[in-house]
């Protein structure tokens, strides 16, 4: 638990940073989210963390006590409660909530079950989720700044410069949890997973290959780690990525990819 621990810590900061650097005014921006503005953005992430640092202390009581039916109705809530509160107010909710949800994971085993609005999952799995989720609302808020989702390449940034958007080696996490949720995606369109398993190949940030999925599979899909993680995000249409599928069944698979 250490290793996704330490880069959940690390992506909620790095958001955290770009969030500090807002003017007042900027937390009133519209987001690709419909509807949502920056605040919004950060309103929902404090909601989620606060729910789920009381499903690990309290278990499967609490997440059935949350009676969630309709989940965008649940998350609109969430915006809902941010939007009377300054956001100042709303930062330090989401600070306190994730705070509480590192500290629970961190007492935890990788395969301890987690129970979650999907189903339970494993601790590690739980933890790469949140990473998952700031990564992506992180996105949004980003989009909403600096008008654009992929980012600059470095030979085009000036000496010293860092780019917000930047992938980072802690994408390896939500590449991996894209592929290990293929199985979900293919259940949300009424289909089922084929029996040979997809793979997905990618490659990170400073030249690293990650592979995931069965060794065997002849379905496979290649390409950029940065684009495989903003598809099943669903912040990137496969189209517009540079992403290759090997076989039908990859084809499909990429088509249908979704963590979430």
């Amino acid at each position: 638990m250490r290793e996704i621990l330490s880069d959940l810590v690390a992506e909620e900061q790095h958001l955290d940073q770009f969030l500090q650097g807002l003017a007042d005014r900027e937390w009133k921006k519209k987001t690709p989210a419909e509807g949502w503005t920056i605040k919004d953005q950060v309103s929902h992430l404090a909601h989620v963390e606060g729910l789920a640092a009381e499903v690990l202390e309290r278990g499967k009581e609490r997440i059935d006590a949350e009676n969630v039916t309709d989940i965008d109705e649940w998350t609109a809530v969430g915006v809902a409660l941010g939007r009377p509160q300054r956001h100042q107010e709303v930062i330090e909710w989401w600070r306190h909530g994730r705070a509480d949800v590192v500290d629970a994971l961190s007492r935890m085993s990788t395969g301890d079950r987690v129970p979650w609005l999907y189903g339970d999952m494993s601790a590690q799995s739980f933890a790469t989720m949140r990473l998952m989720e700031t990564w992506a609302h992180g996105l949004d808020v980003k989009v909403a700044i600096l008008g654009r989702i992929l980012p600059i390449p470095e030979q085009d940034l000036e000496e010293e410069e860092e780019d917000p958007l930047a992938d980072t080696l802690r994408l390896r996490h939500i590449a991996w949890f894209g592929q290990k949720s293929l199985p979900f995606s293919y259940r949300q369109v009424g289909e089922t997973y084929p029996a040979q398993g997809v793979r997905v190949e990618v490659m990170g940030p400073k030249y690293q290959a990650w592979r995931f999925g069965p060794e065997d599979t002849d379905q496979v899909i290649r390409g950029m780690a940065g684009d495989w993680c903003r598809v099943v995000v669903q912040r990137q249409d496969p189209a517009d990525t540079g992403l290759k599928a090997v076989g039908d069944h990859a084809e499909r698979a990429l088509e249908i990819a979704r963590a979430y």
